[in-house]
């Protein structure tokens, strides 16, 4: 099993992170964050990097019910999805949830990482 979800397209890369937004928000997604990897490398080491932009994205329902069985689950949110040059296209990377969540190795949370999961997939095949 992978880490990560992922697809590639042969979009702009302004473009494509703004549908990554919308698609995320369709899915019932809010983005918390959005880390402008470039721009901070550039500001704190004057390095040139590709474009790369981490989204927090978190579900409040998801994060709600499962803060609710176990408290600690807040050391592995919010679920990170990046966005990056690659090549002549843009790559959109999701953090495997289920993988976050088994890190607590409490099973009562596999239902919520699964339907994190899914949601992850269906705004990766909306791109």
């Amino acid at each position: 099993m992978s880490d990560t979800l992922r697809t590639r397209t042969d979009g702009e890369f302004d473009d494509v992170v703004a549908e990554t937004i919308n698609a995320l928000e369709d899915e019932g997604f809010g983005v918390l964050c959005d880390i402008d990897v470039r721009e901070t490398l550039q500001q704190k080491l004057d390095e040139d990097f590709r474009r790369y932009r981490i989204l927090g994205a978190c579900n409040p329902g998801l994060a709600h019910r499962g803060l609710e069985d176990d408290l600690d689950l807040g050391t592995v949110l919010p679920c990170n999805v990046v966005v990056y040059d690659d090549d002549g296209g843009v790559v959109v990377s999701a953090v495997d949830p289920r993988r976050l969540i088994g890190v607590t190795e409490n099973d009562d949370l596999d239902p919520i990482g699964d339907d994190a999961y899914e949601r992850f997939e269906r705004v990766l095949e909306s791109l």
